[in-house]
């Protein structure tokens, strides 16, 4: 009863201190106001601070004081976070009006990486595709392999930071959802890192949504893509049972969404780098605006976007969640919602374009 107590102390504390420093992050002074709002990918009307991650960092690095009982733990948790830190530095860089392009981001992505990989010594071990498995026997081909998709799903929380309260949402669950793995695999630091990081993330929340008075910025979503990335790379290699199609599906959504953009990208042959507004919450957002609020309507159409695809964005983390240990039926499920994912996709960027297309109907007087 009284360890109960005290982790519920420290989750309320680390709690409302994100959410006391995200607070006092929204009401500083916006540096990159002109160049947000005219940004391509905007969705937003009013100058936002995007100094959000401070607040998460902030709460995270004073949790890992409080919340972890043992020295060891103490000082892995501590190290973990430090080697995120070279990310977070660069992202919020950016955020702060010193433009760092995005091949400088990618590459602190791939630098806090290989310190996790030379701190921890881990790295995905395995895929579960048996040929392909063959190949991660080496560690020369599995490093390069791991930190090359772990700085890949990194970016994609950058990519699915759009609305508000969706990045934030997924972290959520995803911390969740790993945090319900590790749980059953007896990780018990995974386990509580992850709650730490919930906690976190849940005080940002709380100031970030619905209505956005501060954004996760770039700091933000790269160093929380990085945590929670990398902690489910030393899930997998911590217990064999835990099957990497699971983990595929707890990561579905930003995944799911950055491949899309690259292939719409390529397609087009334009720089795969370049923000577009084409990008699936987006396309959910202009939907609810024509068809239900209309234009203008932005800073209500913003939140309930976010509100329609928390429980699509959620379906395939929970089947990861319940099936952990399954490689076939995880690997099936896998299957089967990239290709609703994209299909989706295809059917809403025809509706859309007929939606553009038809001139609005006149009302009799």
């Amino acid at each position: 009863m009284e360890a109960a107590l005290s982790l519920i102390t420290d989750i309320l504390f680390v709690f409302f201190a994100s959410f006391a420093a995200t607070l006092a992050v929204s009401l500083t002074r916006v540096r990159r106001e002109s160049s947000d709002l005219n940004a391509k990918q905007a969705s937003h009307s009013q100058p936002t601070p995007r100094i959000g991650g401070l607040g998460i960092v902030l709460a995270l690095v004073i949790g890992t004081f409080i919340w972890f009982a043992g020295e060891d733990s103490r000082q892995s948790q501590g190290l973990f976070l430090a080697v995120a830190m070279p990310l977070f530095f660069v992202g919020l860089a950016e955020d702060l009006g010193y433009f760092s392009s995005i091949k400088v981001r990618l590459l602190a992505a791939c630098f806090s990486g290989v310190l996790f990989v030379l701190v921890f010594g881990q790295w995905l071990p395995r895929l579960d595709i048996p040929l392909v498995d063959q190949m991660f026997m080496h560690s020369s081909f599995a490093i390069p392999f791991t930190i090359f998709a772990c700085v890949g799903v990194t970016h994609a929380f950058n990519l699915i930071d759009g609305l508000n309260g969706l990045s934030s949402f997924l972290a959520i669950g995803i911390a969740a959802s790993l945090m319900a793995i590790s749980f059953q695999v007896g990780l018990d630091a995974h386990s509580e890192a992850m709650l730490l990081v919930i906690a976190a993330v849940a005080g940002f929340l709380l100031v970030n949504f619905p209505f956005g008075k501060v954004f996760l910025g770039d700091g933000g979503a790269y160093v929380l893509g990085h945590i929670l990335v990398w902690t489910a790379v030393s899930i997998v290699w911590n217990d064999e049972s835990v099957s990497s199609f699971a983990i595929l599906l707890i990561f579905f959504w930003p995944i799911a969404d950055t491949l899309l953009a690259v292939w719409r990208r390529m397609i087009k042959r334009t720089d795969i780098t370049q923000p577009d507004r084409l990008h699936f919450h987006q396309l959910v957002m202009r939907a609810i605006e024509i068809s239900a609020l209309g234009q203008g309507r932005r800073e209500l159409a913003n939140p309930l976007a976010t509100v329609a695809i928390i429980p699509i964005a959620v379906t395939p983390m929970s089947v990861g969640v319940l099936f952990w240990n399954n490689v076939q039926v995880t690997a099936g499920a896998a299957i089967f919602f990239f290709a609703i994912f994209f299909i989706s996709y295809q059917i809403g960027i025809r509706w859309a374009r007929r939606s553009r297309r038809s001139p609005p109907t006149k009302t009799k007087t």
